[in-house]
C-alpha cells in the first residue's frame, strides 16, 4: 500500500475539522430545547445514581488547586495531544496511520450528527438551582479563556456551546489512549495511554462542561466509528486501485515483459546490435515490454 503523503494528509485533515468546526456552528440548536435535554439527562442520572459531575464539580470550585489545572487541561489538551499523536503515528507508525486516521474522522463525523439531533445545554448553563458552578468562568482571570466554555475571551460567538452531547473531550481522549497503549513501546507511553482518558473524563465533568452520559457517548461513538472504519478503508483503498490502474493497451490486449502483441514481428539484431529493417530498434522494444 502506498505511503500517505504528508500534504495530502494535511489538506485531508483541515479539510474534515473545518467541515466539522463550522457543521457544530449550524447545529446549535434553540435554547429551549437544548435546556430540556440538559435537564432531562440530569434527572435521569440522579434516578440512578450516576450524576458524579456534582460531587467533582464541588471539589474544583471549592479547591482551586485542582480547579484551575483542570481548566487549563479542559482548553488546551484536547486540541494538542491528538494531533500530536496523529503526527507520531504518521512518521514512526506509518503501516497503522491510515487505519487510525480513519477511525478518527468517522467517530468525529458521528459526533457532529449527535451535535445535530441532540443540542444539549452543559451542566455549568443550567440554572443555578442546579447546583453547578462554571469552573471555566470563576477562574478566567488565569487563563485566556472567558465565561463561554473555552474560547478565547470575545471569540465565544465562534463556537456552539450546546455541542455537548457526545463528550469529543472524552471521544478524542479515548482514542489517542488506545494509540498510546498499542503502540507505544514504553511503560510510560502505555501507563499515558490509560491516565489520560480518565483524565480527561474528571476534567469534563468536574468543570461541569458534560454529564457523565457526555462522556458514555463519546466513548460509544468512537466505539461506532471502530466498527465502520474497516468498510471506509476497504471503499478507499478500491478506489484507488480504480484511480491507479495501468492503461491497457492493444484494444484490450495485455502483455508482459517479452511477449507479443498479436501480429507484432520479433527482432532480430546484426552482429553490430544495429536493427534490421523493418524491426524496431532493441530499446524501443524493451520500453514497449515494460509498458504492457
Amino acid at each position: 500500500m502506498r505511503k500517505p503523503r504528508w500534504w495530502a494528509e494535511s489538506a485531508l485533515l483541515a479539510l474534515v475539522y473545518a467541515g466539522y468546526s463550522c457543521g457544530r456552528l449550524l447545529a446549535r440548536g434553540d435554547e429551549g430545547t437544548a435546556v430540556g435535554h440538559g435537564v432531562s439527562i440530569l434527572r435521569w442520572e440522579e434516578r440512578f445514581g450516576l450524576d458524579a459531575e456534582h460531587p467533582l464539580n464541588r471539589l474544583f470550585t471549592d479547591v482551586p488547586a485542582l480547579g484551575v489545572p483542570a481548566d487549563f487541561v479542559y482548553a488546551s489538551l484536547h486540541y494538542l495531544v491528538t494531533p500530536a499523536i496523529l503526527v507520531w503515528l504518521f512518521r514512526r507508525r506509518p503501516a497503522h496511520y491510515r487505519a487510525a486516521r480513519t477511525w478518527l474522522m468517522l467517530s468525529t463525523l458521528l459526533g457532529l450528527v449527535g451535535f445535530t439531533l441532540l443540542p444539549t445545554c452543559p451542566p455549568r448553563l443550567l440554572d443555578p438551582a442546579h447546583g453547578f458552578t462554571d469552573t471555566m468562568a470563576q477562574y478566567s482571570a488565569y487563563g485566556w479563556w472567558g465565561g463561554e466554555a473555552s474560547a478565547p475571551r470575545g471569540l465565544g460567538g465562534l463556537t456552539n456551546q450546546f455541542a455537548a452531547m457526545p463528550s469529543l473531550h472524552v471521544g478524542w481522549a479515548l482514542w489517542c489512549g488506545v494509540m498510546l497503549w498499542r503502540y507505544g513501546r514504553t511503560p510510560a507511553a502505555k501507563a499515558a495511554g490509560v491516565l489520560y482518558p480518565l483524565v480527561t473524563t474528571v476534567v469534563v465533568l468536574g468543570t461541569a462542561n458534560h454529564y457523565l452520559l457526555d462522556a458514555v457517548a463519546g466513548a460509544a461513538v468512537m466505539g461506532a466509528g471502530l466498527l465502520l472504519a474497516p468498510y471506509a478503508l476497504r471503499f478507499g483503498a478500491r478506489w484507488r486501485g480504480a484511480a491507479e490502474a495501468p492503461p491497457v493497451v492493444s484494444g484490450g490486449w495485455e502483455t508482459s515483459a517479452g511477449e507479443l502483441i498479436p501480429g507484432q514481428r520479433s527482432v532480430r539484431t546484426s552482429a553490430d546490435d544495429t536493427p534490421e529493417r523493418g524491426f524496431p530498434r532493441s530499446s524501443e522494444a524493451e520500453s514497449l515490454g515494460k509498458t504492457r
